[in-house]
């Protein structure tokens, strides 16, 4: 009926503006703190940003984009800092430009969240509401305040999504190949397509089985097309990995790519903790919100013995891509929330591409869920503009005082040692090392690099200790309380002054801490 169509078009105008609104608060306040006091507990809020961009970060800052023996990812997973790079050249290194890219790459997930709600459902025909759906899907991810603060940090996971969104795309759109070089050409495109996933996150293999699913159902079922597809696109996405990992060999760049394997090798999960660390990595699911969530598993969970719905691609292939990347989580048992970033954004869509064929089935279920999912809009936005505007800025303080203090030593090498070192580079310019990631041994790398200052969080530890004992007395100049995670909420500055007296000159101490622009004279 016409005024049930005039209803969807209104429905779908005020729903793009709202996401529109929503998405553009994601740019504001892009210095800020990942948000304090949290439901999210995350390690990575500390040590992410700087570490997966570093081979970005060091090519400008120190014109080379490794440092032999110190945490290198960029071997293993170069295709973020290669964006990075690519941005930095326009903006130089900054915390703003890297999390600008990463908003840019969120609105990416939008717009192709949307176009793969539009597909075709089973037997080629059109989803009701489908595009509807689509725009539904964009404005929830846009409101959830748990994409708000991990979609807007510079880490691997949104890159990961955005890759995936685009290669399930193209993977559906082989169906609909004009002739032999039109297939081939998307094959290609989807095979670089999964080697860049690949190259972004490794954990990528565990989303490949949602992949190969949707290719399969564009072949038709048929075997031959099945097979000749597959082997097309794996052709196409193993080339450029084989020739990069050949580079890689020849440039005697593999022990780092070694290296990061070994350091994430570890997993808490065994026969005796196995139904334990499943449990939980369900449980931790509802990171993501909990309505969404248990939505979303009791929508799949009534809808999978639908045949309508299980030969709709689109649905099982985002089923299957929360199922394997839930695998990895659980198999890794090490359950930080931005992993879940990765589940969150199938399960929605899910959710909503499930709503649509609960409406189909019966008009009153699709009525229910419709008035849900407007509930949980409303109340996740709300949660979401108290973010936007009540921000945080104590690891953005912090940084700016060690970088003046830093700076105010001229003489004093202006290296940095520390775990957030990486972030400390993308957010002050100031050169760093890791002093707990690296090929080399920790003492080693401070005997190769020399660094004149150290940054710890809230105390130093033992080991720390005797490594930097042997070279340098530790001489504390500032102490800046910075985030909310009581094992790390007050970062200590050193300057390290040379035992032996001639590689340092020795300093008068400042005594601080000092007046920043921000503070009012005590």
């Amino acid at each position: 009926m016409e005024w049930q169509r005039q209803a969807v078009r209104v429905g779908s105008a005020t729903l793009l503006l709202f996401a529109a609104v929503l998405f553009a608060l994601h740019y504001v306040h892009l210095r800020a703190d990942f948000p304090n006091h949290s439901p999210w507990m995350d390690w990575a809020k500390y040590t992410d940003e700087g570490w997966y961009g570093d081979a970005a970060i060091r090519y400008y800052l120190r014109g080379g984009w490794r440092v032999p023996g110190d945490f290198n990812p960029g071997a293993a997973l170069p295709v973020w800092p290669l964006l990075e790079a690519l941005v930095f050249r326009f903006t130089g290194v900054g915390v703003i430009a890297a999390r600008a890219l990463a908003v840019t790459v969120l609105g990416g997930i939008g717009v192709c969240s949307y176009l793969l709600l539009s597909l075709r459902g089973a037997g080629n025909r059109a989803v009701p509401l489908g595009r509807l759906s689509g725009i539904a899907a964009a404005a929830l991810l846009f409101s959830s305040p748990f994409v708000y603060a991990f979609g807007r940090m510079a880490i691997l996971e949104p890159l990961l999504i955005l890759w995936m969104l685009g290669a399930l795309l193209v993977a559906a759109s082989v169906r609909h190949a004009a002739g032999g070089t039109s297939r081939m050409l998307r094959l290609v495109v989807l095979g670089l397509l999964a080697a860049l996933m690949v190259g972004t996150k490794t954990t990528a293999i565990f989303l490949l089985p949602a992949l190969c699913w949707m290719l399969w159902s564009a072949s038709g079922w048929h075997p031959r097309a099945v097979l000749r597809n597959t082997c097309v696109a794996a052709a196409a996405g193993a080339l450029p990995a084989l020739t990069y990992i050949l580079l890689l060999r020849r440039n005697g760049l593999l022990p780092d790519v070694h290296y990061l394997f070994a350091a994430n090798a570890y997993t808490a999960i065994s026969r005796a903790t196995f139904w334990t660390v499943l449990w939980q990595t369900l449980q931790d699911g509802a990171w993501m919100g909990t309505t969404i969530y248990i939505a979303a598993v009791a929508t799949a969970l009534l809808l999978c013995f639908r045949r309508a719905v299980r030969h709709d691609a689109v649905f099982t292939a985002l089923a299957l891509w929360a199922l394997g990347y839930l695998a990895y989580i659980a198999y890794h048992a090490n359950l930080q929330p931005r992993y879940y970033l990765v589940v969150a954004v199938p399960l929605t869509l899910l959710l909503l591409r499930g709503t649509v064929h609960l409406a189909a089935w019966s008009r009153y279920a699709g009525l229910v869920a419709a008035l849900l999912l407007a509930g949980v809009l409303v109340s996740d936005a709300w949660s979401t503009a108290r973010y936007v505007a009540h921000p945080e800025y104590t690891f953005q303080r912090a940084a700016t005082t060690v970088e003046i203090v830093v700076r105010g030593e001229p003489q004093h090498s202006h290296t940095v040692l520390s775990i957030s070192g990486s972030n400390l580079s993308l957010m002050t310019g100031l050169p760093s090392i890791c002093d707990d990631f690296g090929t080399m041994e920790l003492q080693d790398r401070i005997a190769a690099y020399r660094p004149g200052w150290f940054v710890t969080w809230n105390y130093v530890e033992d080991d720390k200790m005797e490594a930097l004992s042997h070279f340098y007395h530790l001489t504390r100049m500032a102490s800046m309380p910075a985030m909310d995670d009581p094992d790390r909420n007050l970062m200590i500055l050193y300057r390290l002054d040379s035992r032996d007296g001639t590689a340092r000159k020795q300093h008068r101490r400042t005594e601080y801490p000092i007046t920043l622009p921000w503070q009012s004279p005590t």
